[in-house]
């Protein structure tokens, strides 16, 4: 099978298209087809030796995919031959085969084409847990989200409003501040161009929740924002800087500042993540969400597809098509 590996940890450029034996699957996985891959920000650290997990050299990347069930291993219940699934994964989804945890694989819902399955599981699972478990945002109030347009941002949005929420999306242009529109966001905030804390007063005084995976000097912006006993969860520093927070501040308005990482969740709480995984399923059939995909690139040019979010091209995900018609 065709698989993408890596050798040595020195970037994107590493990434080389080998022909490699196909997996058998162990106790608790799947055996799985993959047809297509999400593309994450994360993958970006990973060639470099920089994301929190770390896996031996060589190996394939990739930490999201749907595909088909091929085989399952001892001891699996509740998947068989066939089964149509999407799931988060560690690393190899930029495979035509893989082995999925099967703890972590859920079916994927009737209508979902494989494209969009894959952009699912890390992107929507992200916010949703991040919205109801770490913060549980309530219908009424207000949720301000950075980097409205990209890969979870845009997926903040709609999970916000499926929750009731009003949602304040910031983002670096017009485009895209049309995409979170587009998707639900009652109001916009271009933070090149705007003062995220003086418009945050003028639309709704303040905010209760910030879902921040850009860090830098929007998160010091959005943190001002804040009402008293508000959440600020941190998921990410896609501007390259991680914000530092006076605790003078915090304590005065009872501030929560709240650690995030959602792959935590398929190790240490996996039933957690299943709920969640489940509950998103449901929310796609019922139609209040709606995977955005800017940009699709087949196997061969996974090293462009990962070079497309390093260069901030793209808008909600950019997917990599496994199989034909992935």
């Amino acid at each position: 099978m065709r698989a993408m590996r890596i050798h040595e940890l020195t970037g994107i450029d590493a990434l080389r298209l080998e022909e490699v034996p196909p997996p058998t699957p162990g106790p608790g996985e799947l055996h799985v087809a993959i047809h297509a891959a999400g593309v994450n920000f994360a993958d970006t650290l990973v060639v470099k030796g920089q994301y929190q997990h770390k896996a031996e050299l060589p190996f394939t990347p990739g930490m999201e995919a749907a595909g088909k069930v091929l085989t399952v291993g001892d001891g699996v219940t509740g998947f068989a031959p066939g089964d149509r699934v999407l799931a988060p994964m560690r690393i190899g989804a930029y495979a035509e085969e893989a082995l999925i945890d099967a703890r972590h694989a859920v079916h994927m819902p009737d209508g979902m084409d494989y494209a969009a399955g894959a952009a699912f599981p890390i992107a929507y699972g992200t916010s949703h847990l991040a919205l109801t478990h770490r913060t549980k945002l309530q219908a009424g109030q207000v949720l301000l989200v950075l980097g409205a347009s990209g890969g979870v941002g845009l997926t903040a949005v709609e999970v916000g409003k499926a929750l009731g929420a009003t949602v304040i999306a910031c983002a670096s242009s017009a485009d895209k501040l049309a995409i979170a529109e587009a998707h639900g966001a009652d109001h916009l905030i271009n933070y090149l161009t705007e003062d995220i804390r003086a418009r945050v007063k003028d639309l709704t005084g303040g905010v209760d929740t910030v879902y921040d995976p850009v860090g830098g000097d929007a998160a010091s912006a959005a943190l001002r924002c804040l009402n008293y006993e508000g959440n600020f969860i941190t998921l990410g520093f896609a501007s390259g800087t991680v914000p530092q927070f006076a605790a003078n501040y915090l304590l005065v308005k009872n501030i929560s500042v709240v650690g995030y990482s959602f792959s935590t969740y398929r190790f240490e709480q996996p039933e957690t993540m299943r709920h969640t995984l489940d509950e998103i399923c449901r929310w796609y059939m019922d139609g209040k969400l709606k995977p955005h995909i800017s940009y699709t690139f087949p196997l061969e040019e996974t090293p462009a597809a990962l070079q497309a979010l390093v260069d901030r091209k793209s808008t909600g995900k950019v997917i990599v098509a496994v199989r034909e018609g992935g």
